[in-house]
């Protein structure tokens, strides 16, 4: 649960591949979240990438409403599951 709604994680990976598949996402109107150690993050903060903030693996969240979506954008397979 994150505000209130149920989200579901797509997958742990670098930051900098988290952010280009948040792009993707949010380009094709889905809405998501980073999850780093220390908090969620909704929007990409650049200043946080540009200076050297945590760049380590972050689990990557979409809301359950949406994930068909996403997972289509982000070019599934046959099972439904999301590129690697």
């Amino acid at each position: 649960m994150y505000q209130g709604d149920v989200w579901v994680r797509l997958d742990t990976l670098p930051r900098l591949l988290a952010e280009g598949w948040r792009r993707t996402l949010m380009s094709g109107g889905v809405v998501s979240v980073v999850r780093t150690p220390f908090q969620w993050a909704m929007g990409s903060p650049v200043i946080e990438i540009e200076t050297g903030g945590y760049m380590g693996d972050v689990g990557l969240y979409v809301p359950e409403v949406q994930l068909r979506e996403a997972l289509v954008l982000l070019g599934d397979g046959e099972d439904g599951a999301p590129p690697t």
